[in-house]
């Protein structure tokens, strides 16, 4: 594993980390105060108490910024350990590829559902879809060296990729941003 890749587990896990914990620390304000209205709701389309309220909140019955927590301190041990020496076993590798794997699967399944069901953006959310997108790209090429021939289009597959996602964005709520102007 090379320091840039660590380097990215320690920044974009750190941002991931940052934005779950305030998540789960907006989500306990509710709990203590039903009235209490959260920082990171801006407008009727950003709008982070419409997400938490949601069922698709708490999936496994707990709120999701919890796995977020797990899953990013995780990801930052892990820079920090490749920075200070450490070489992680290819089963470790594996195990973390897997990991970011579930989460840009459940990521994206909470993209749609943000759209499509919820019809709201959280701006925490959006941080974690940030960064968890190249967490598990750049994973997935480390781990898999038969993947050497796409290395050299790795930015252009998260330009694309990110490029997807603000297109439904903006399609979703074209309404909303159109009105702003």
């Amino acid at each position: 594993m090379n320091r840039a890749l660590a380097w990215l587990y320690v920044v974009g896990g750190g941002l991931g980390l940052t934005g779950a914990a305030a998540l789960t620390l907006e989500k306990i304000a509710v709990l203590r105060d039903p009235s209490y209205v959260p920082t990171c709701s801006l407008n009727p389309v950003v709008s982070c108490g419409s997400v938490m309220d949601s069922p698709q909140a708490a999936v496994f019955g707990f709120p999701n910024p919890l796995l977020g927590i797990a899953g990013f301190a995780v990801v930052v041990t892990t820079g920090v350990a490749v920075l200070a020496g450490f070489e992680p076993p290819r089963w470790y590798r594996i195990a973390l590829n897997a990991g970011t794997g579930l989460a840009v699967v459940f990521m994206h399944w909470l993209i749609a559902a943000s759209l499509y069901d919820i019809h709201a953006l959280c701006p925490y959310c959006l941080v974690v879809w940030i960064v968890t997108i190249p967490l598990f790209w750049y994973t997935t090429l480390d781990t898999w060296p038969r993947l050497e021939p796409v290395r050299r289009f790795h930015s252009t597959v998260l330009t694309l990729w990110y490029a997807v996602i603000v297109a439904l964005v903006l399609a979703e709520f074209w309404d909303y941003w159109v009105s702003l102007v």
